[in-house]
């Protein structure tokens, strides 16, 4: 038992929560960095100790996800969202369009962006079947001339993923990854880029990553805002302005982390296990559903409902007094979601079974 009262299990879908050791590590150094005697918080951006978390976070991610030398990795504030115009501003000169594959509430958000600044145009649209899987993308669906195609792998609302990347090669292929980045190995060189708010695996929010292809900065040639300009930023090292500082020196205690559990693919084995517990389950009974398609369903978001909606208000009471926090549904779609990020343990979502089963008896 850790010297820290006793956490709950958060399935919030961000923020999420954070390892427990991450968390006490930060806390025994809150006050007094490293014999500083002041916190990171505190410390100046342009100081030693700022400049030593941010090139380690940089050098940690880069290691995790294995980036190629040719791409650019940067932190930003702003959280996923100012990508949604940011990626247009840089990647696309005057009058050009990209492909969106809309697969949810999130990748239509930014295509709606999009087409503020550019005629972007739709490739894929699940909305007819309420989003329920996720495509597959190939060459033949790429519109002649397009800068990019855009997804979103993982779908956070409705539980959905890309199980295996799109195989893109006629234009970049872009990728929000917020709400699984670092939690399943990826080729990095299959994409043009790839971005992540912090608040789902890697730290607290208001911090966004952006992993770009370095021939890529600089396309678009437009005047672009100074903080979202993507080349002025990797110039300035991520540091045109002053960052997050403590969320950049989370991030970097939960690299860490990582690193030591045993990478990337460790953490892939460990949250498909968990996965496989509450879907097998699902399977098993008639009281719960699991609206989505098994070859499309999320390692990390596992939306499911119960027969009868009005016993999803009494399943969340009891749920709380379990010490099982955040199962509520997304409010645009409702019923009951389970959000189980590199830093929900095992324990965590044997409890969930557990309850659900109970909660099942008694119903």
């Amino acid at each position: 038992m850790s010297k820290f009262e006793r956490r709950i299990y958060n399935f919030c879908a961000g923020p999420a929560m954070l390892p427990t050791p991450v968390m006490e590590k930060a806390a025994s150094e809150f006050l007094n960095y490293r014999g500083s005697g002041m916190s990171i918080m505190e410390d100046s951006h342009r100081g030693k100790l700022f400049e030593e978390v941010l090139d380690t976070s940089l050098s940690l991610l880069r290691e995790l996800l294995s980036v190629p030398e040719n791409y650019e990795i940067m932190f930003l504030s702003g959280g996923a969202s100012l990508h949604f115009s940011a990626l247009p501003l840089n990647l696309l000169k005057e009058g050009e369009s990209a492909d969106f594959a809309v697969t949810g509430i999130w990748a239509k958000k930014a295509m709606e962006e999009a087409l503020r600044f550019s005629p972007v145009k739709k490739i894929y649209d699940g909305e007819d079947h309420k989003y329920t899987e996720s495509p597959e993308l190939n060459d033949s669906m790429v519109n002649p001339g397009a800068a990019y195609v855009y997804i979103t792998s993982n779908n956070t609302l409705l539980g959905t993923r890309y199980a295996t990347i799109p195989n893109i090669t006629k234009a970049p292929l872009i990728a929000d990854m917020t709400s699984e980045i670092l939690s399943r190995k990826i080729d990095v060189s299959k994409f043009g880029a790839i971005f992540a708010g912090a608040q789902k695996n890697i730290g607290p929010s208001g911090l966004s990553v952006l992993i770009i292809r370095k021939d890529l900065l600089g396309r678009s040639g437009r005047t672009i805002p100074i903080l979202m300009d993507y080349s002025l930023t990797a110039k300035n090292k991520s540091m045109y302005n002053t960052p997050p500082t403590y969320s950049i020196y989370m991030a970097k205690l939960v690299f860490e982390w990582l690193k030591d559990l045993g990478g990337v693919e460790k953490i892939e084995k460990i949250n498909e296990e968990k996965a496989k517990i509450l879907y097998d389950y699902l399977e098993t009974t008639s009281f719960y559903n699991a609206p989505v398609k098994p070859n499309s369903r999320s390692v990390m978001n596992v939306v499911f409902t119960i027969h009868d909606k009005n016993l999803e208000s009494k399943f969340l009471v009891g749920a709380e007094e379990r010490g099982l926090h955040g199962l509520e549904g997304h409010r645009l779609v409702g019923g009951l979601r389970a959000s189980i990020y590199n830093s929900m343990p095992k324990e965590g979502v044997v409890a969930l079974v557990e309850y659900m089963k109970e909660f099942e008896k008694k119903a």
